[in-house]
């Protein structure tokens, strides 16, 4: 890995779905305040909407919400290149037609500190993931029943 990596933090994907293209805003200054804090960096933001035919088509980062203003512009030019179509053509497959979706693909900052000491250790990540709320709750809602 060149040196120009070596203090880069943990990369992940979010694909958020809004169902019948209602988009509140409500978690937008939330993800501002990550960015601003730190804690993240937006490597790619982009807005699709599936369509009732099933085709999958991109949006602009505008009015998302309907209320005057640009919701995301301080994101808009947000790309680095790891988010191409087939990544968009994919995660279109799991929206449901009339629904649209924000892909957003970020750095962990606040991990890269860990994650450099481990690669300058000789460590290297083998696999990730991420545990599902409903699988967590399911998974504590088991442990407390009765057996």
């Amino acid at each position: 890995m060149s040196d120009e990596f070596d203090e880069v933090g943990p990369i992940d994907y979010l694909v958020v779905e809004f169902p019948g293209n209602r988009m509140t805003g409500e978690g937008f200054p939330l993800l501002v305040d990550l960015v601003d804090r730190g804690l993240i960096r937006i490597m790619d933001l982009v807005f699709v909407r599936k369509d009732e035919d099933g085709s999958v088509t991109g949006m602009e980062i505008a009015d998302l919400t309907g209320d005057g203003t640009l919701d995301l512009a301080v994101f808009e030019g947000a790309s680095s290149g790891l988010l191409g179509q087939d990544d968009i053509d994919e995660a279109g497959t799991a929206l449901e037609p009339g629904s649209s979706a924000g892909i957003l693909i970020y750095e962990n900052l606040w991990a890269a500190p860990f994650a450099a000491a481990l690669r300058r250790g000789g460590a290297r990540m083998v696999a990730s993931g991420r545990i599902p709320v409903p699988d967590l709750v399911a998974a504590l809602d088991a442990t407390d029943a009765p057996r």
